[in-house]
């Protein structure tokens, strides 16, 4: 079979996925379900997708947050909104070119492995009045999937006795956009991530009371430290230590700068920073300071319009807004063929497939840093193992490493679907790098100036 990709979306890690092919002469066809890119940072996509809330800014700077090969404008922020975002996106893809390649409105309903090798591909496509057409299959010998992992809203599972019969609105943080449905009401957030944060501290300016419950504690980060973005400190290279020195340093620089969380009414954490997601916020400590935010545990049950905590306390409500996550969900793959079970996929270097030659997956990760120029690393390796400039190893050491994957984030991280995809920016991006190097020896393709580019890359972030 002739060398073509199908890309799946034309999000943040697609259009990474694309340029890589497209700059590296490899047939692709991108596809996406809206009629613009920008995928979650597209604020009211008409993909359904986006989860963009109207005052929504980046949690990581825009130096670490950047394309390499296509830096953010300097006039930008330090931590840019999701409009900035999108038009940078946009600048992106029309400076190299690529619009033409993506296929807007355009559904990958199925993807299927052929027998002998390859996939066949569904597509339907919506016109501009809303219009479905027939289903269409194309062949491809690789497939690339970036469909993201932040649309696809996770309730509480199971639900909280009495939720059904709750009078009042019950919503997930997916489809908060605006304070306006906050304004004058009781309000119960559940969660403490960085949407629970940031619609907290938004609902504690409009409404008659708020409320903030949560299963455990977290750690707090603010953007900035001494001034200047927090991860350009924790990402300099003297930070860059082994994890008990790196969970030191932060620390210790927390403790300095806002003293300990629970001098602001919130739960002490039951973990080391750096062993969860942080939370990331300029605001929430000061509102939580000020008595406009009250801390309660997790949801017992409900009863009528009152909402029980499991400290016995309780509190009349009219809405409650769940920042619960999401699930990792691939509508177009047969859990026959891919399962994301409890969001955990088996992946080699969280890119690769074993059980399935040809399918890749770029930007399923959660980094304690951004995402995009991971996802250029790994469409970088993609397209060594497409080409044929790079090789994977045997199928028993892919499983191997897998397993190691598993145990080494069992230990470090809380139990939670949240972090089954979790990884170290910097130490990944070195283990994406070493993975393509020694793909490209195993397939005889040695590249000597690899590790002098990567090197340059590293200091540079």
């Amino acid at each position: 079979m002739d060398k073509r990709v199908c890309v799946i979306g034309a999000g943040s890690s697609g259009i990474a996925a694309a340029q890589v092919l497209d700059a590296r002469g490899i047939p692709f066809d991108c596809f996406e379900t809206g009629s613009e890119v920008g995928g979650n940072w597209r604020y009211g996509n008409d993909n359904g997708m986006s989860s963009a809330y109207r005052s929504l800014h980046i949690n990581t700077s825009r130096d670490l947050m950047e394309y390499r090969t296509f830096p953010m404008p300097e006039d930008l922020p330090d931590y840019p909104s999701h409009w900035q975002i999108a038009a940078y996106f946009d600048a992106y893809v029309d400076h190299f070119g690529l619009r033409e390649a993506i296929s807007f409105r355009t559904e990958v309903v199925k993807v299927e492995p052929r027998p002998a090798g390859g996939f066949d591909v569904t597509l339907r496509v919506r016109d501009v009045h809303g219009d479905v057409s027939e289903p269409e299959v194309r062949r491809y010998s690789d497939v690339v999937v970036a469909n993201g992992h932040h649309w696809d809203p996770r309730w509480p599972e199971p639900s909280y006795p009495g939720a059904e019969t709750f009078p009042g609105e019950q919503l997930h943080a997916h489809y908060y956009r605006t304070p306006d449905v906050l304004e004058g009401k009781r309000v119960l957030v559940l969660g403490i991530g960085n949407s629970a944060s940031d619609i907290a501290v938004e609902s504690s300016r409009v409404a008659a009371e708020t409320y903030l419950a949560m299963r455990r504690g977290a750690h707090v980060i603010p953007k900035f430290l001494f001034g200047v973005p927090t991860d350009h400190l924790t990402s300099s290279p003297l930070a860059r230590g082994p994890l008990p020195l790196q969970q030191l340093g932060m620390a210790a620089m927390l403790r300095l700068a806002q003293g300990r969380v629970t001098d602001y009414g919130l739960p002490r954490p039951d973990h080391a920073v750096l062993h969860a997601h942080p939370t990331v916020s300029d605001d929430l400590l000061t509102r939580l300071g000020h008595g406009d935010i009250t801390v309660r545990p997790n949801i017992d049950r409900f009863e009528g319009s009152k909402v029980f905590f499991v400290d016995g306390t309780a509190a009349e409500i009219d809405t409650v807004v769940y920042c619960t996550g999401y699930k990792v969900t691939f509508p177009f793959l047969d859990e026959r063929f891919v399962t994301a079970r409890d969001n955990h996929v088996d992946l080699y270097r969280r890119v690769v497939d074993p059980e399935h030659p040809g399918l890749y997956f770029v930007g399923l990760i959660q980094p304690l840093g951004a995402i995009m120029p991971l996802a250029e690393a790994q469409s970088e390796w993609v397209a060594d193992l497409v080409s044929g400039e790079g090789t994977l190893p045997s199928y028993d050491e892919m499983r191997r490493q897998i397993r190691v994957y598993d145990e080494r984030l069992a230990k470090r991280y809380v139990a939670s679907k949240r972090h089954t995809i979790q990884v170290d920016f910097h130490a990944y991006l070195a283990e994406v790098v070493r993975e393509r190097r020694a793909s490209r020896e195993r397939a005889g393709h040695v590249a000597p100036s690899l590790r002098s580019r990567v090197g340059r890359r590293l200091r540079r972030s």
